[in-house]
């Protein structure tokens, strides 16, 4: 009935989470994944039958200051393709994690110089991430360097990028949302910088304070 699609939502079921949660994603039709403000990624389970929540599996301070023991930095982002997940962090620190191996399977420790604010997988073995200085990085896990196989910014531009995304059908061409206010398409394939911008915000962008997605794969984008 439509009366039921306007109640409030009902909560099922919740759990304490170390930290704030900066970020989060289903890695499956069970698990979540979650980015805490503290360094730890953390996957719980979430038990239909009962409705219940649960701590699966954890990597403490997988994102952590160089020098600080004991202590972690913010991890700002996480996504996950399963069993692959990748997390990113305010120590500019991009890791690997597979869901059924309690260690991290790789690290890339001076990804960035800055804050790492978002991350999406753009293929199977390659990742997209932006930071606070406005660089989007393309990754390669295939590649044995720690070094990017491309970077893009906009000309004379450092404003901070918070916010990513893949358009669904056209796998080359990403949305990126900056703190300016400003939404960029790029073409990954072969421009350094975005191919259309366009003033999304006042100020600053609220997309600072969420994340970017495209609705649907009919969204058509034509590149030149």
């Amino acid at each position: 009935m439509e009366e039921d699609y306007l109640a409030d939502p009902k909560l099922l079921c919740d759990i304490r989470h170390k930290g704030d949660v900066m970020d989060l994603q289903f890695l499956d039709q069970e698990r979540i994944v979650t980015a805490s403000s503290t360094g730890r990624v953390t996957i719980f389970r979430h038990h239909q039958g009962n409705q219940t929540l649960s701590e699966k599996q954890k990597w403490e301070y997988a994102h952590h200051h160089v020098g600080s023991v004991g202590t972690g930095a913010p991890c700002t982002g996480i996504v996950c393709s399963n069993p692959e997940i990748v997390s990113v962090g305010e120590d500019g620190r991009i890791n690997l994690f597979r869901a059924d191996s309690k260690e991290i399977v790789r690290t890339i420790d001076d990804a960035d110089s800055s804050t790492i604010h978002a991350v999406i997988f753009l293929r199977t073995t390659e990742i997209l991430t932006v930071n606070s200085i406005g660089q989007l990085k393309m990754w390669d896990f295939r590649q044995q360097g720690d070094d990017p196989t491309h970077i893009f910014s906009i000309a004379n531009e450092r404003v901070p990028l918070h916010c990513l995304d893949r358009h669904p059908s056209q796998q080359h061409v990403v949305a990126t949302g900056g703190q300016d206010g400003m939404l960029c398409i790029w073409d990954v394939r072969q421009s350094r910088t975005p191919i259309s911008l366009l003033t999304a915000h006042d100020a600053e962008s609220k997309l600072a304070l969420a994340h970017l997605h495209y609705l649907s794969p009919d969204v058509k984008i034509k590149t030149f």
